[in-house]
């Protein structure tokens, strides 16, 4: 229904209304609404409207009645604790590094093992690396009471220390701010470090933008307080607003693709991913929304975990940072900063998007190739 409604505004030219009403997080009344349709309907093709509706509907359609099911067998794992598992994508002895992915909180951690052929970790698997996910899984009785810190001085810790050796951490996108905030409490276990698609300036580069999600708060608090976790839909709506009329879009081109292609069938792992969410819980919500998006803690050195002041300019290990040019969830003005004061961090620039960076049909080489590299290049 989101997607159908944001896909009816843009139709009767309402998006360039809805993009210029007031900076931040667009709001409208009904009054404008009403007027703007009246308006886009008397002057141009009643016609135009009712297809691109059309249009939109039929690309749904197709992606609700694609075949293409995700089907990979899940590697054993090798740790776990709660909800979460630590999974083990070795393919055998590997001479060359541990390699420990972590994910966000707030997706599904299949999104580095999407399908064949755009797996990083098997990729990663073949190439003498033995890669670790660690999946948070489904947010429990037990997690519903977790902070940052749980999470961070708790849970991942105690699963990089199950691995019985230092290992490369590589957080991806929130699952980097938990890395950089992990690798600074144990550099014992933490031999080198890389973040892809991790925000630092959450302000950057639209503070408006940041400080309206920040805004939702109080209207979340009844479900947060009810739940013990943000609901899924709560999460998808925030993140639908970041791109409100591109949702729509995409789902047009997909309706005109030939469904039997390695493309579509590509789109359809995708959102099948994006769809398949994971509620936040609720401190670690308040905490994002507030410190991070509100008051952008982290840059602003006020971030803490445990009771200390996350410093990423304090680590002394080789650092690699993915910025990617086409993120628009996490900007790369955003995740640059990171780069800058994590001394002699190298830094990564791939033109390729959020997604697209890790498993999309150029990620290879995007960002696998140069990681993979990266990696072998150091004394470890």
């Amino acid at each position: 229904m989101l997607h159908l409604t944001l896909g009816m505004l843009k139709s009767r030219g309402l998006d360039a209304l809805w993009n210029s009403s007031k900076p931040g997080w667009p709001t409208l009344n009904a009054a404008e609404i009403g007027a703007a349709i009246h308006a886009a309907l008397a002057s141009g093709d009643p016609a135009a409207p009712a297809q691109a509706d059309a249009d939109l509907i039929a690309g749904i359609a197709a992606y609700r009645r694609h075949p293409w099911r995700r089907d990979l067998l899940e590697p054993p794992h090798v740790w776990a604790e709660g909800g979460s598992r630590l999974l083990d994508y070795g393919l055998g002895p590997a001479d060359g590094p541990v390699m420990l992915f972590v994910p966000s909180l707030i997706n599904r951690a299949y999104v580095l093992d999407l399908m064949e052929g755009h797996s990083m970790l098997r990729w990663f698997a073949t190439q003498g690396v033995r890669p670790l996910l660690l999946d948070w899984g489904w947010p429990g009785q037990t997690e519903r009471g977790f902070t940052l810190t749980d999470y961070i001085a708790g849970r991942l810790e105690r699963a990089i220390a199950a691995v019985g050796a230092p290992v490369v951490l590589v957080g991806y996108c929130m699952g980097g701010n938990l890395a950089v905030a992990a690798a600074e409490r144990r550099p014992d276990l933490v031999k080198a470090l890389a973040l892809l698609a991790t925000p630092w300036d959450f302000h950057a580069p639209d503070p408006a933008r940041a400080r309206s999600a920040a805004a939702c708060l109080p209207l979340l608090e009844p479900a947060l307080t009810f739940n013990g976790t943000m609901p899924i839909d709560a999460l998808q709506t925030l993140f639908t607003w970041l791109d409100p009329f591109g949702v729509g879009d995409k789902y047009r081109a997909f309706g005109q693709r030939d469904q039997d292609s390695a493309q579509a069938k590509l789109f359809v792992a995708m959102e099948d991913w994006l769809n398949d969410g994971v509620p936040l819980v609720a401190a670690v919500a308040r905490a994002c929304l507030s410190g991070w998006y509100g008051e952008n803690d982290p840059i602003n050195g006020r971030w803490q975990i445990a009771g200390l002041v996350v410093k990423p300019s304090a680590l002394r290990l080789p650092v690699w940072v993915a910025a990617p040019g086409r993120d628009r969830i996490v900007p790369p003005e955003s995740a640059r900063p990171l780069a800058a004061v994590i001394p002699g961090a190298v830094l990564h620039e791939p033109a390729a998007g959020h997604v697209g960076m890790v498993a999309g049909a150029a990620a290879e080489r995007a960002l696998w190739q140069p990681l993979l590299s990266w990696t072998r290049s150091l004394v470890l």
